[in-house]
């Protein structure tokens, strides 16, 4: 089997949510970080066939990328990676799947079944690019979530600092209460590029979901987050 380039992609950006990941057999992958506070589940347009283990995902991403056209043949403790002219052939191990953080599937349907969020709003690439950048400029790690007048409003801040620079920009989304600063660390935001249906709830938990294709985050919000007073 290849990797697709969408799978690849996905499998990229889940290894900066954990450097370790399981693949289950089908075509859903999913990751959770170590510190159990950013959550995710894609269908990629591939099927596995069989549950396997990678204990440093990037490394295994590398070593895949050392032969043109990789071609990958699964085992039961190994891969052999082989390129199209054949002279070329990595074995590569895998590591058992209980030395490993990985979300299961009730835990990733708990995740789906949340609709409960206080605060929706959109968030396209252009926006999470401004913010993105915003950050880096400033050097603030926290993104504010705030309502007023019907308008919804993200704010890269310095919540420690109140008379920090900050960056806002105003976002289409409803909400049902004005009386809420939901925080979030920009650092956990480890989402690939694109628009996104956002969901906030009061349990401090967000939900990013993309337009466009079965993928999901759910990230944790900071603590000092309030809502309703």
């Amino acid at each position: 089997m290849q990797l697709t380039e969408k799978t690849t992609q996905m499998l990229k950006n889940y290894s900066g949510i954990n450097s370790n990941m399981v693949i289950h057999s089908g075509n859903t992958i999913s990751t959770m970080s170590e510190a159990r506070n950013i959550l995710s589940s894609c269908t990629v347009d591939m099927t596995f066939n069989q549950t396997i283990g990678l204990y440093d995902l990037n490394e295994f991403l590398g070593v895949v990328g050392l032969v043109d056209e990789p071609h990958l043949t699964f085992e039961e403790k190994m891969v052999n990676i082989g390129d199209s002219t054949g002279r070329s052939k990595i074995q590569y191990y895998l590591t058992d799947i209980d030395h490993l953080t990985s979300p299961d599937t009730a835990m990733i349907d708990k995740a789906n079944s949340m609709n409960d969020f206080e605060v929706k709003f959109t968030l396209d690439n252009e926006t999470l690019s401004k913010i993105r950048r915003a950050a880096s400029t400033l050097g603030h790690e926290t993104i504010s979530i705030t309502g007023s007048n019907g308008a919804i409003k993200l704010t890269v801040c310095d919540p420690e600092n109140k008379t920090s620079n900050t960056f806002s920009i105003e976002v289409p989304g409803e909400y049902q209460s004005e009386e809420f600063n939901f925080l979030i660390n920009i650092n956990n935001v480890k989402i690939v590029n694109g628009d996104y249906n956002v969901g906030v709830s009061s349990k401090l938990l967000s939900s990013f979901n993309h337009t466009e294709s079965d993928l999901k985050y759910w990230i944790a919000l900071e603590k000092a987050s309030t809502y309703g007073v």
